[in-house]
């Protein structure tokens, strides 16, 4: 007899994410869930999209880390909201989680929340936190046979950042080949390459944020 104890856990999950689905839908907040790598620039590329889009939308940050709260830091020091989780050794976050940091925002003052899970490329494909997106971040040096060694990600994300290209000329990286992998995957995936260090491509990954913001909206009504 097998016993499969994962189906409880994510039924669970999933039902606290519904209350929080509903919840912002009361307040009409838009939720980005960001997942990475380690190292492949989420915070950065935030930072770079608060800068981008904070005079359209109100936006708040709730960072998720296994440990400390440095990053959270660089979000507050841009007078942005940000609400710190860590999970002590969890590999993702889950909706009981953003449940609780729901609490401490002013959910009717913002228009915008990014979420950055833990840099993890397998975990947090599995739990949905309420978000409208999920979206992951691929930095160049990481290599461009990811989406085959981890295809889940690819398959649950609506877009691919593509970031670090500037890095492109120092790293064996087929683009070509990336694209292809994406595209069996995910056809309806958009890729967008950007550097959080310069700013390339950071105009059109932020609009289509913004498309994707105003869209939900309509549904609201």
């Amino acid at each position: 007899m097998k016993i499969d104890v994962s189906k409880p856990i994510l039924e669970l999950n999933d039902n606290i994410a519904a209350d929080n689905r509903n919840l912002l839908d009361k307040h009409k907040v838009f939720v980005l869930d960001l997942m990475a790598s380690p190292g492949s620039g989420k915070t950065s590329l935030i930072l770079k999209t608060i800068e981008s889009l904070r005079e359209r939308y109100n936006i708040a940050v709730i960072e998720g880390d296994i440990a400390s709260d440095v990053d959270s830091q660089r979000i507050k020091e841009q007078g942005i909201p940000a609400v710190q989780i860590n999970t002590g050794g969890a590999c993702h976050l889950e909706s009981q989680m953003i449940k609780k940091a729901l609490s401490v925002l002013e959910l009717n003052k913002l228009d915008l929340i990014i979420i950055e899970n833990v840099g993890n490329l397998v975990c947090p494909t599995d739990f949905y936190l309420g978000e409208n997106d999920k979206v992951m971040i691929l930095s160049v040096p990481e290599g461009h046979d990811k989406p085959l060694k981890y295809p889940g990600v690819f398959q649950a994300s609506s877009a691919i950042i593509l970031n670090k290209v500037d890095t492109m000329p120092v790293f064996n990286f087929n683009e070509r080949e990336f694209r292809g992998s994406v595209s069996q995957l995910n056809p309806e995936a958009v890729i967008f390459p950007v550097s959080a260090k310069t700013g390339s491509g950071i105009e059109l990954w932020s609009q289509w944020l913004s498309d994707r913001i105003e869209k939900a909206r309509q549904s609201w009504g």
